[in-house]
């Protein structure tokens, strides 16, 4: 925690379609990770001042839920216009304060994108089913209604996507909305609410808080929230599920990962390794669908690892503010940094062999880790369960694809898997014995497009629908179920 310093740009709140600088006891930094500078403080707020933006979104909530669910997708179709408008400004803010390279970033905001895109068909998707004379003279209907104020609790590693995960859905849905993002990467969120501002969003239906767990804890509980969405650590996210579950809350509430990527040795060279490259130094490994063990099957182990290693030593580490060309960019701060040199330090002490150091051969300023890699990592070590969530592979090298499944296995976590083959048998044997949510083949991040549900099993996920998709619809609304019987003169003539 810091104190204000006045020659600092204070991240603002939005209460009530209104930017305020509230005042706090106490604020986080915001850096700029590729130089290590100091670009912004978000200030850490209390309950009284969750309680002001709950009391915003409740007295909007009557008037917006009874607006015309076609005139709800004007706004959002206005809204998609104006992000599409102003993305690449929004990826060079996320590069700004998160540090992952311009073209992740752009995916960032990309995939938030098409979250709104697949929310301006809420006419389509509010609709409920109907059934005539599903007894004599009755009819049967379902209704879909908005659930009152909910809450968004998201993360650093993407300022965007996560975010967009919730929010625009859960307004489509005729619901209001109270976001808190991570206190280290604000701007962005401030950014997506002015546009869904200037896209004529009525005050009060979107709101904008900052804090730690005093607020956290705050939404959970609150008498006036009916949902929550939560996506960061495991830890965390039981204890928002826990916490909000004994309050009479719905939740969905994303965790953290442990991903497995299997290759046979009938995987094609190139491709394959492209994708691995991708998924476990993209966004510098902080990413829950990062691929963080490597599964050489038989043969196959040793060519990997010789590819891999040339790969790694070519890679381009650099200040991703200032370079559109960087292959990887930093973590988000210097607490994650030292976490994750730790944790290579204590895993090189355990007797593994390091084949390549990120402590090694990096930019001077900024927070950085390089490409870091591990062999010979069996079940029994710290490294193969434990998430790291930074640029670190581990790699494994089990005889065949039943004991690299029993291996996967193992792990507590439930987000995804990734099997690189050129065999139908293999692909078949893999999906059907892998114990997680969601899975690639030949796929190096098996993350869900919008229309799909994020569908992380096990501690991975805490609650019952997913976000995304029309699990996300479900989630934000309830249902009513109507039987109607109306019977005519001439049936009651008849004695129908």
């Amino acid at each position: 925690m810091a104190t204000r310093m006045d020659n600092v740009k204070i991240v603002p709140v939005f209460l009530g379609g209104n930017w305020i600088d509230q005042k706090a006891d106490s604020y986080t930094n915001v850096y700029n990770p590729s130089k290590g500078e100091l670009i912004a403080q978000t200030p850490m707020l209390t309950a009284k001042d969750v309680d002001i933006a709950i009391q915003f979104a409740k007295a909007a909530f009557p008037k917006w839920s009874g607006l015309a669910v076609p005139k709800r997708a004007e706004i959002m179709f206005r809204y998609r216009t104006l992000l599409e408008q102003n993305m690449d400004a929004i990826a060079r803010l996320i590069t700004l304060e998160n540090g992952k390279t311009l073209e992740e970033a752009r995916g960032d905001i990309r995939r938030g994108f098409e979250v709104v895109e697949f929310a301006c068909g809420i006419s389509q998707l509010y609709k409920g089913e109907s059934l005539a004379h599903v007894a004599p003279n009755i009819d049967g209907q379902t209704i879909r209604e908005p659930l009152g104020v909910c809450v968004g609790i998201s993360p650093y590693n993407f300022p965007a996507m996560v975010p967009m995960w919730m929010f625009p859905l859960a307004i489509a849905c005729g619901n209001t909305f109270v976001l808190k993002p991570s206190e280290k990467v604000p701007l962005t969120a401030i950014r997506l609410a002015e546009l869904f501002q200037e896209a004529g969003l009525p005050d009060g239906v979107f709101n904008i808080v900052h804090g730690g767990k005093d607020v956290v804890d705050a939404l959970c509980t609150h008498p006036d929230v009916a949902a929550i969405s939560f996506v960061g650590s495991s830890q965390i996210a039981k204890h928002v599920y826990t916490l909000g579950s004994a309050n009479g809350k719905r939740v969905q509430a994303g965790g953290g990962a442990k991903n497995a990527l299997i290759v046979m040795p009938d995987a094609d060279p190139e491709s394959t390794l492209r994708a691995i490259m991708g998924s476990s130094f993209g966004c510098a490994g902080q990413r829950c669908m990062a691929g963080s063990l490597l599964v050489g099957v038989g043969e196959v182990h040793n060519q990997l690892k010789d590819r891999l290693v040339s790969n790694i030593d070519s890679m381009k580490i650099g200040d991703t503010s200032a370079d559109d060309l960087a292959d990887m960019g930093p973590v988000i701060d210097a607490s994650a940094k030292n976490r994750i040199n730790n944790v290579i330090e204590k895993v090189a002490a355990e007797g593994l062999k390091l084949v390549r150091d990120g402590r090694k051969n990096i930019p001077e300023n900024g927070f950085f880790v390089g490409p870091t890699l591990f062999e010979n990592v069996a079940t029994s070590h710290s490294i193969f369960s434990e998430e790291i969530f930074g640029p670190v592979l581990s790699m494994m090298n089990p005889k065949n694809i039943e004991e690299a499944i029993s291996w996967v296995n193992k792990l507590n976590y439930g987000n995804g898997a990734t099997l690189f083959t050129n065999s139908g048998a293999d692909a078949r044997q893999f999906t059907q014995g892998i114990q997680c949510g969601m899975l690639g083949i030949n796929v190096g991040v098996p993350a869900a497009m919008s229309i799909f549900p994020f569908s992380g099993w096990n501690e991975s996920f805490y609650g019952d629908l997913h976000m995304q998709g029309t699990e996300g619809v479900m989630f934000y609304t309830r249902q009513k179920i109507v039987l109607s019987r109306w019977d005519s003169t001439y049936q009651r003539q008849m004695g129908w």
